[in-house]
């Protein structure tokens, strides 16, 4: 066995992380190279940070303060994420690389984005480590195998569009479509229409959502049974119409420099514009 592999995680994330020893204080330890220890750390996917001491404080995620890139983050845990049961890694799968350095920007990570085999269409992953903030997500609500049993979480009403925005980018749809339901009676009833959709396992979890967004911007919307899948868990979908998508977009695009999935987000300015342009809402 090499002297890199032989370096434990569990050693290497206790010295490096929780106690703050440096690459070369480490290398010292393991009489190896400080390049043998920045190889394994990555292996390990345990972020590297600048050179120099690294000063502990007794502060910790829990005392991160609410702001839009994070809850922007937690809405694309909840949905498109996963916490490990030994209570320290998280992982986030997207189809959407761009989406995926977006979230990394929002949480100040430098891990590896690596492409995720299997299934006819590619996927990327991200993993990494951070005890503080596994510890943090459980504390307003999200625990692992969570898809099954989420329910309301601690989210503030002011960063509640931001949390939204990203569950639409995780697990949401934003469908336009055509509508030829009247061509029965004049062949000129067209219209292109629009949904915005939130998909989950979790009943509670969406019901709980739906009740903070009509509280919030008294929109109607339902929640609904969605077309079963064979050998799979029963799935919903919270939905809204048209005119309720819209006033969605208004809220949750509040800015131009927001963290967001771009093709998301250009779909509903597309849509948005065109309705306040032909008057279809």
């Amino acid at each position: 066995m090499t002297v890199r592999r032989s370096l434990e995680r569990d050693e290497l994330e206790r010295l490096y992380v929780a106690e703050g020893l440096t690459i070369d204080a480490l290398a010292a330890r393991f009489a190896c190279g400080a390049t043998t220890i920045r190889r394994r750390l990555a292996e390990c996917g345990i972020a590297t940070r600048a050179r120099g001491p690294h000063h502990t404080t007794k502060t910790g995620f829990a005392d991160r303060a609410w702001s839009p890139a994070l809850a922007y983050a937690v809405g694309l845990i909840v949905t498109d994420g996963n916490l490990s049961k030994d209570g320290r890694h998280l992982t986030l799968t997207s189809a959407d690389r761009d989406l995926l350095e977006t979230f990394c920007a929002c949480l100040g990570l430098a891990n590896r984005i690596a492409p995720q085999r299997g299934g006819a269409r590619a996927y990327y992953r991200v993993q990494w480590s951070d005890r503080a903030l596994f510890d943090w997500l459980c504390g307003i609500g999200v625990t692992p195998a969570k898809s099954l049993c989420l329910g309301a979480l601690a989210i503030p009403d002011a960063c509640f569009a931001d949390f939204v925005r990203g569950c639409l980018d995780g697990d949401g749809t934003i469908q336009i479509y055509t509508d030829r339901s009247g061509v029965g009676k004049n062949p000129a009833y067209v219209y292109t229409r629009l949904s915005v959709r939130f998909t989950s396992v979790s009943f509670p979890f969406l019901e709980w959502i739906h009740a903070n967004l009509v509280r919030l911007l008294g929109v109607a919307g339902g929640v609904y049974a969605a077309k079963a899948r064979a050998n799979r868990a029963p799935c919903w979908n919270l939905k809204f119409a048209q005119r309720d998508s819209l006033r969605l977009f208004a809220w949750m695009y509040y800015a131009s420099d927001l963290p967001c999935l771009l093709r998301k987000r250009a779909q509903a300015e597309q849509f948005t514009r065109s309705a306040a342009f032909t008057n279809l809402t």
